[in-house]
């Protein structure tokens, strides 16, 4: 109880933290690169930057108080840069409220630099190796060793101390990302502390995003500690979380004067009589995503399979590929999707590229039909407009792009930014952290997506839904990115234990909040 109230008067009035979350429509992921040169920037633009730390040092012991005001004792672990200089501000401003605090250092403190230095000078509590720390029961560890500037694999010490903490289960509060987690990748180098709350400053990185740095993370919180916004988007680059600000303006609308023929036509192609359901599903969800008209275009012995379960859903017969380019003398039929259910093999290879002028969501058995001739199906694609959209899952895109996949020096951003380019086509790298790529450099990270999305089907909706929004014109990147964050949407609406057509049902595209 005692700390409690010394809580409410350390951050009333004994010192001053800015609790403030960053405005909602700061959508940029920044890497560790650009963070650093916006603190350069806010150091030379007269911004003084002992102050900046002095604020993300009194925000992270405002959260270890508001978090853990029955701790025994708060254990805050240096490191030897400002991430530790950070540290030493919070166990100060912990020790100043008469909570029980020791500090523990990681090298010699007395070669600190910079803000660092003044930060270890402002600490008067308990000061103790790094190497003397033993976990203890009620022990609340605030991890202020690296933050998301790690660039290489953790010493011994370091993983020998993450060991003990992860064995004792002490609850960590990590600042601005837990130790051993690359900011740039969210990959552990080659282990990371697994935080119950993370602490960061100004923007996410992409690691809080990532998997599995999103779990490793825990709870995240984002602090504004003084920053002019005007400087963070001078830095900001094309990596963005995906939101609506991303493609909202692109979102297909209604009005008065609309009817089916303005809201475009999506084909989806079907599977043989035993594999028909995946592209119905695809169909179905284009319709959901505001496509007037939906065709499955079916071979003659699925025709009647998919007629029977089809009403809203028109059936064409297309047996081949003369079929197929008889179909296409129809201009007005703009988007298609190849795919789901199809079957994997030369007829799945010449109808996607008998698609070259057309929209194309490539997924599943399209995209493994072009295993080692990726390079005829990007040939085909290439050019303006951008024309084609691939969603490969980790096994898919292993098989289009078997040299990026294997490239351990990258992460999954900058892989599936390799992969767009490569195809010139706007890439859906699915999972539980989709990342969404463009041609041209543009990257979004998705994450209002629900596990229970990871059911039979899913995909098959995911690439209905991309269909349906390049029939209504949207350009390829920004319908792959909308398609991703609706079918996100839908999933969340439809709740645990969904089934794909449950899912189907839930797509509500003209209800996003593009003001978010």
């Amino acid at each position: 109880m005692r700390i409690n109230v010394v809580f409410k008067a350390c951050v009333s009035g004994l010192f001053i933290v800015n609790t403030s979350m960053m405005k909602s429509n700061f959508y940029h992921l920044i890497t560790p690169a650009a963070m650093n040169a916006i603190d350069h920037a806010a150091a030379q633009s007269g911004i003084d930057s002992f102050g900046l730390m002095q604020q993300a040092g009194q925000a992270v012991s405002a959260a270890a108080l508001r978090l853990y005001p029955q701790a025994e004792r708060i254990v805050v672990l240096c490191g030897p840069g400002n991430n530790g200089g950070d540290g030493y501000i919070a166990a100060q401003a912990l020790h100043g409220c008469g909570v029980t605090v020791c500090a523990f250092h990681l090298g010699n403190p007395q070669q600190l630099k910079g803000d660092a230095v003044k930060a270890f000078g402002s600490y008067c509590g308990p000061l103790q190796d790094l190497a003397d720390y033993t976990p203890k029961y009620g022990d609340v560890v605030i991890d202020a060793l690296f933050g998301a500037g790690l660039g290489r694999d953790l010493d011994k010490a370091v993983i020998d101390v993450i060991a003990q903490v992860t064995k004792a289960n002490v609850p960590v509060i990590a600042v601005d990302l837990p130790s051993g987690l690359d900011g740039l990748t969210g990959q552990p180098r080659p282990v990371a502390f697994r935080a119950v709350h993370t602490v960061t400053f100004m923007a996410r990185k992409p690691g809080h995003v990532l998997m599995p740095g999103r779990q490793l993370c825990g709870t995240l919180n984002v602090y504004d500690i003084g920053i002019p916004h005007r400087i963070l988007k001078q830095h900001s680059g094309t990596l963005a979380l995906n939101t609506p600000v991303i493609w909202g303006d692109n979102l297909p609308g209604l009005s008065g004067a609309s009817h089916k023929f303005t809201r475009g036509h999506l084909t989806v192609f079907s599977g043989p009589m035993h594999a028909t359901g995946a592209a119905r599903l695809a169909a179905m969800a284009g319709l959901r995503a505001g496509a007037g008209l939906a065709t499955l275009a079916s071979s003659a012995d699925a025709l009647m399979v998919n007629a029977c379960h089809a009403t809203a859903v028109m059936v064409k017969q297309v047996d081949d590929l003369s079929s197929v380019e008889d179909y296409l003398r129809d201009q007005r039929l703009g988007a298609f999707v190849l795919g789901p259910g199809f079957g994997v093999g030369e007829k799945a290879r010449a109808f996607a590229l008998a698609l070259r002028t057309r929209m194309l969501v490539l997924d599943a058995d399209g995209i493994s039909s072009f295993k080692d001739q990726s390079q005829v199906l990007f040939d085909h694609f290439s050019g303006d407009p951008v024309r084609l959209v691939l969603t490969p899952h980790e096994g898919e895109f292993n098989r289009l792009f078997p040299d990026i996949a294997a490239d351990r020096t990258i992460g999954k951003i900058d892989k599936a930014k390799a992969a767009a380019q490569r195809a010139n086509a706007a890439l859906v790298y699915k999972g539980a952290d989709t990342v969404i790529a463009s041609p041209d450099g543009r990257a979004v990270v998705n994450t209002n997506a629900p596990a229970w999305l990871a059911t039979a089907g899913s995909g098959d909706v995911l690439a209905g839904i991309i269909g349906g929004l390049l029939a209504q014109g949207m350009p390829a990147f920004e319908a792959a990115a909308a398609g991703v964050y609706l079918h996100g949407e839908a999933g969340l609406r439809a709740g645990e234990g969904l089934t794909a057509e449950d899912l189907v049902l839930a797509v509500k595209p003209h209800q996003a909040d593009t003001e978010s």
